[in-house]
Formats: C-alpha cells, sequence, structure tokens
C-alpha cells in the first residue's frame, strides 16, 4: 500500500518522491504505448496521404523509426524531470522564463484536453463493441471518467497498480489477439514506399504527444537513466506492436477504421482480451487528466492537484460526450508542429549549451523572449515540409508560401526532421548572437587604457 509520504505532493510547493525504478517507468510507458486509438489509427501509418497504401514491410518499418525517433525524444524530455524534480511545464520556465512558459503549458492543456476526450470515446466505443448498444455511449463516458478521476488523486499508486496487475493482463491480451488474427490469413501484400516520411512523421506525432508531459512522471524515477531506458524500451515495444496488430486487423475488415474493432472482437475469446485493452485505455485518460492538472499548477502552484484533477476531469467528461475524432489525424498534425520544435530547442539548450547547470525553475525566472525565435521558426518549418492534410483552408495557406518561395516538397522529405533541425540550428545561432552581442557589451564597457 501507497502511504501518503510517497505520493505525488498537493502542491508544488513540496519536494517530490523519488519511488519509482526502471520497472516501474517501463510498465506504465508500455501500457501508454498500447491504444485502441493506436488500432485504428493504424490507417494514417498504412496510408498516411489517402490513395497510396504502404506495403506491409515500409509500414511497420516506418512503425519502428517513427515510434525510436519519437521516444527518444520523450525520453530525452524526461531526464530533466528526473535530475530537476519539477514538472514539466515547470521544467519550461528554465527555457522559457516563468511567464513565458504559460505559453506552452496553455498549448499542453489544450492537447491534454483534446487527448483526455479522445480516450474516454475511445472507452465508451471500445465497451460498447463488446459488450454491444444496450447501455447508451453516455453511460460509458461517465463511467470512464468516474475511473479516470479516481486514478489522479493518487497517481503514483496508480503507475504501482498498472505495473503489478495489468501489464501483463495486456501481454497476454496482445499475444493471444495477434496469434488469433493472423490465423485468419489477412492479406497483407501490395502498397509502395511512396508515403514512408509521412507515415514516419505519423508514428513521430503519435510518440511527440508526450514529450510536453513526460516530466511529470520522470520527476519521480530514482534517476534520469531510469525514466530514458523506461520510456524507451516500454513505449517503442509496446507502439510498434498496437500498430502493427492494427494494420493486421485493418486488413480483415478492409481497410475500415470504422470496423477494425470489429476484427478483435469476432476471434476466439476476443470479447474478453479486447475487454482487458478496453479496460487498460483508462490509463491513457488518467494520463491526459494529470498532466492536465499538472501544467495547471504551473500556473496556479498552490492550488491543490486534486481540485485541478476532478475539475478537468469533469470538463473532459464533458467534452468526450460531444467528441468527434474524425479529426484525429489533423490534431496529430498540430502536436507534430508544435512540440517537435520546441523539443529540439530544449533539448539543445538542455544538453549542448549547458542548460543543465544554470536551469531556473523558479516563480521569477527571467524571460528568455530569444528561444521563442528558434521554436516558431521550427514551427513553420513543420509546414512547409509536411504532406499530410490537414484542414482544408490551413493546408492552402502553406501550399501558397511553398509557391511564394519557389519550394516543392519531395516524398522523401520529414516534416518532424525539418523541424527539428530547423529549430535545433536556429537555438544554436541564437545562442551564438547572443554570446557575441555580451561579448561586444563587454569590450565597451571595459576601461579605455591611457
Amino acid at each position: 500500500m501507497t502511504s501518503a509520504v510517497d505520493e505525488v505532493p498537493l502542491t508544488l510547493d513540496e519536494a517530490p518522491p523519488k519511488t519509482l525504478g526502471f520497472l516501474d517507468q517501463g510498465a506504465f510507458w508500455a501500457n501508454l504505448g498500447v491504444s485502441l486509438l493506436g488500432f485504428s489509427g493504424a490507417l494514417y501509418l498504412l496510408d498516411p496521404l489517402g490513395g497510396a497504401p504502404l506495403s506491409m514491410v515500409a509500414a511497420v518499418l516506418a512503425a519502428v523509426v517513427g515510434s525510436l525517433v519519437g521516444t527518444v525524444m520523450v525520453g530525452l524530455a524526461a531526464i530533466p524531470g528526473a535530475r530537476t524534480g519539477a514538472p514539466a511545464m515547470v521544467l519550461l520556465r528554465g527555457l522559457f522564463g516563468a511567464r513565458l512558459s504559460y505559453l506552452p503549458t496553455v498549448l499542453n492543456i489544450v492537447q491534454m484536453l483534446g487527448w483526455g476526450a479522445f480516450e474516454l470515446w475511445v472507452i465508451a466505443k471500445g465497451a460498447r463493441a463488446v459488450f454491444g448498444d444496450s447501455v447508451p455511449y453516455a453511460v460509458w463516458v461517465l463511467v470512464a471518467g468516474a475511473l479516470t478521476i479516481a486514478l489522479t488523486i493518487r497517481p503514483l499508486g496508480a503507475i504501482r497498480l498498472l505495473r503489478r496487475f495489468v501489464t501483463a493482463a495486456v501481454v497476454v491480451a496482445m499475444v493471444w489477439l495477434a496469434v488469433a488474427l493472423l490465423r485468419e490469413a489477412p492479406h497483407l501484400g501490395g502498397g509502395s514506399w511512396n508515403a514512408f516520411a509521412p507515415a514516419v512523421d505519423y508514428v513521430i506525432a503519435l510518440s511527440v504527444s508526450w514529450v510536453p508531459v513526460a516530466a511529470d512522471y520522470a520527476r519521480h524515477s530514482r534517476s534520469g537513466r531510469a525514466a530514458f531506458a523506461g520510456v524507451v524500451t516500454g513505449y517503442t515495444i509496446a507502439q510498434v506492436a498496437c500498430l502493427v496488430l492494427g494494420i493486421v486487423a485493418l486488413a480483415l475488415v478492409g481497410n475500415d477504421p470504422e470496423r477494425v474493432w470489429n476484427a478483435f472482437v469476432a476471434v476466439p475469446l476476443g470479447a474478453l482480451f479486447f475487454g482487458v485493452l478496453v479496460l487498460r485505455e483508462a490509463d491513457q485518460s488518467f494520463a491526459n487528466v494529470y498532466s492536465t492538472a499538472m501544467s495547471l499548477q504551473n500556473l496556479l502552484p498552490r492550488v491543490d492537484r486534486r481540485v485541478f484533477s476532478v475539475g478537468v476531469g469533469v470538463l473532459t467528461t464533458g467534452v468526450a460526450l460531444f467528441a468527434n475524432v474524425n479529426s484525429y489525424g489533423a490534431f496529430l498534425g498540430v502536436i507534430g508542429a508544435v512540440f517537435v520544435p520546441m523539443f529540439a530547442v530544449l533539448v539543445v539548450d538542455y544538453f549542448v549549451l549547458g542548460g543543465a547547470a544554470r536551469w531556473d525553475t523558479s516563480q521569477d525566472a527571467p524571460s528568455r523572449w530569444a528561444m521563442l525565435v528558434p521554436w516558431l521558426l521550427g514551427f513553420v518549418a513543420y509546414w512547409v515540409f509536411t504532406g499530410a492534410a490537414t484542414l482544408e483552408w490551413w493546408d492552402e495557406r502553406w501550399a501558397a508560401l511553398r509557391g511564394l518561395i519557389g519550394f516543392e516538397r519531395q516524398p522523401w522529405m520529414s516534416a518532424a526532421l525539418a523541424a527539428f533541425v530547423v529549430s535545433a540550428l536556429a537555438t544554436l545561432l541564437v545562442s551564438l548572437l547572443r554570446r557575441r552581442a555580451r561579448d561586444g557589451a563587454a569590450l565597451t564597457d571595459a576601461p579605455v587604457a591611457r
């Protein structure tokens, strides 16, 4: 049983306990890597541009490459949290300053609310796939919302519960369903490599959505190494398995994401094991609601996190009652565009430019306006290089910009890689310019020799 002193502090005034080891972190992130959204969303991996599906080999390789790249990003973002003990959005005070950290905090709150609503929608739809339509959708949403809120009250206890009991059940369910689906001999041939880069971008975006929350859990890790290894090992293996299983299931239903869960339920004991995955989905909604509460504490550090958790849980449940999951692909595109370049700025400043030695997470940390420049440039680079479709009016504007500058996007180009490289190089350039400006000011202020 978890004691009060081993739980997450109620406010930011208290130091976090360091009680999570590699197995805790690995099991937690492995559970996050398995998602029912991943099964239906595997269509975005298989055919990210629409009408040009990848071959099975290309899709699996895209899942592996995208997962590795994305989880390394998440793992690196977790290390400063383990070292400083600061939640993710508080950690960004060291990058942008206390007040400027409110900008990524608000953006993170918005994306977490969106993810939370998606997850409650998934739980409700998954429950109806198992038990039929006798129980209304709204009832399942309310039940899932209540369970989510309960888990957020004692989050470290919830993580230990996942490691001890849920992870083993999920592994058994995934193995059973994989064997049963492959026995149905789905047709997995055909396709090409033309959309490989956009497919990798999609998988990276799946992972990178966790970058701005990684430190919320790593701050309780016994070491940065355990946090990094837990993320990369647990999440990579689970996400690749989830996406590949989704591709197999889609092949059995003619690549119809609306019927993909039917393939799972239809196999022997499918309802039982798919039900395990539906119940496990609550860890996704838990992580989203809890991290939203932690983000809110960056804005109001002395408010009890349990108050935020209940409020966010109720709001997320309300949104889920009217959620439209058809915007899922566009939602992931926005996440990648915002958080890949932000991560690049963070990792360069913290690991390369010596930020670890001067990281200031206090409430009066000075604003660092210059750090917004490389973030913005990376955001622009993402949309210039991306080939994925989001909203028509938004895509038209970026197409017009490409035409204006005479840029023609090639199929092999990766928007995530472009955004990362542009932001990373811009961060190095900003640092160099600031250093030269300081050196110039020092020379100007130096006394002139007679």
